[in-house]
This record gives C-alpha cells, structure tokens and sequence, in this order.
C-alpha cells in the first residue's frame, strides 16, 4: 500500500476540510470519532449485497470498488474507492446493502460505526450536510459513468475513466507529474467499462500506440494530459472539486 498520511492525519479532516473551513469543535469531534482500524488482503468483500451494516467503511489505504453480480456471475464494477472514500456511507440511512464493495489491493479500511455517525451529525449539522454533499458527488459520479459505458465507444471510455482517477489522486496528493500508481488489472477495468479483458489489452494497447498513455508495471504515465481529456470527453464538473484541483 502507498498512502499519503502520515503519523497524525486525520483522513475526515481531510476530506470535509476541504469542502469547508472546519472549526475547533468540528475538529475536535472528527479526532474523538471512534474508529477500527483494520487491513484486509486484496479481492476480499469488505460488505457485501444483502448485509445488514451497522458501520460505514473509510478507505484508508489502497483501492477498492463497488460492485453488483448478474444472476449469471457476471460482475459490474459501477465504482473505483480511493483513498479517503466512504464506500458505503449510504449505508448509514438504507438498511440494506444494494451493492457490495470489494477490495482491488491490500486496503487499510477504518470502521465507523452508524451509531458515532448518526451523533456525529446531530452534534454538527456542518458535517452532516458535508456527508450529505459526498453521497451526492457519489451520484453524479454515477450518472457520468452510465453516460460512459452506454455511449462512448473504446479508447474514449477508457480515456474518460484514466482521467477521472488521475483528478481524484490528485486531490489525495497521490498523483506527481501526471503520474501515479493505478493497481487496476485489465479483468477490473473489463468490469467496470463492460468490455472483455481482450478488447481491454487492445484499447491499452492503441492509447499507449497513440502516445495518450504510457503503463509501466501498475504505474500509470500520462505524457499528454489536455489530449487524455480530449479523448475521454473529459471535463471535471461531476466530480464537485474546487477550481484549483479540477484545473490541475
């Protein structure tokens, strides 16, 4: 795993803290929130479709992914978790999970339990509406990859996810120079983008053809970052970042 935070980062002060200026109490609150820290292997449900949770999970370390399966088998991988995600904070008002979310690497996972949550955000309604603004960047993230899979065709529909996690790196500070590690195999990006693995390798191999990408191992080079945007039909709006981020 290769995080950012060091010893004393708080992940939520983090994240709220940059949708707006927290307070003291606010920051006192995030810190005393009570959380299980664990880290579980790589291809493990961390929930899974059915489950009753009484706890949200932050992703902490590493990547993970929403997902359903066909009564056939087939996975669709409809969300990529990054660091400093909730992947499940739905979970806090739905009772039961419609989706499972799944671990791509080895993740460090905190376990927040609804019922600190819940307090949380009777204690600080700041917090609670930042919560609430996450789940909505979480459906619009949604719409745009419906968008995606049903209408852009081969090295645009992998363009346009290229670029949607190079932007949400970034602004974790997980990417340098148009560059970071991207652990997603070619079956994940196959689920995610309803291709087969082969028709994976061939756009792969296309992109890197037409210098839009350069893959090294599981790190990810992008030599060219306004052409990558205009394969994809990249723009930034539907993930809510400040201009700075979205810009960068």
């Amino acid at each position: 795993m290769h995080s950012p935070f060091k010893l004393g980062y708080n992940p939520l002060i983090h994240k709220l803290g940059s949708i707006f200026t927290l307070t003291e109490n606010e920051r006192h609150a995030l810190e005393n929130l009570p959380m299980q820290v664990a880290v579980i292997k790589a291809d493990q449900d961390i929930v899974r479709e059915g489950d009753h949770p009484s706890r949200c999970c932050l992703i902490l370390d590493g990547f993970a992914c929403t997902y359903k399966v066909t009564a056939e088998g087939r996975r669709q991988i409809v969300a990529f978790s990054i660091p400093v995600d909730i992947a499940d904070l739905q979970s806090l008002h739905l009772n039961v999970l419609d989706n499972s979310v799944a671990t791509i690497t080895a993740c460090g996972v905190g376990f927040i339990t609804h019922e600190a949550l819940r307090d949380l955000c009777t204690s600080h309604p700041r917090i609670a509406a930042a919560l609430w603004r996450d789940t909505l960047v979480d459906a619009s993230i949604f719409r745009e990859w419906m968008m995606n899979v049903a209408r852009r065709e081969g090295a645009s529909r992998m363009a346009h996810v290229l670029c949607e996690l190079l932007v949400r790196l970034r602004a974790v500070g997980l990417v340098e120079d148009h560059a970071c590690d991207l652990p997603i195999t070619q079956v994940e990006f196959a689920d995610a983008l309803g291709f087969t693995t082969v028709h994976v390798n061939r756009v792969l191999q296309q992109m890197r053809t037409d210098g839009l990408i350069e893959l090294k191992g599981k790190r990810l080079f992008v030599p060219d970052w306004e052409r990558l945007k205009e394969a994809g039909e990249f723009d930034p709006t539907y993930l809510h970042l400040d201009d700075e981020e979205a810009a960068a």
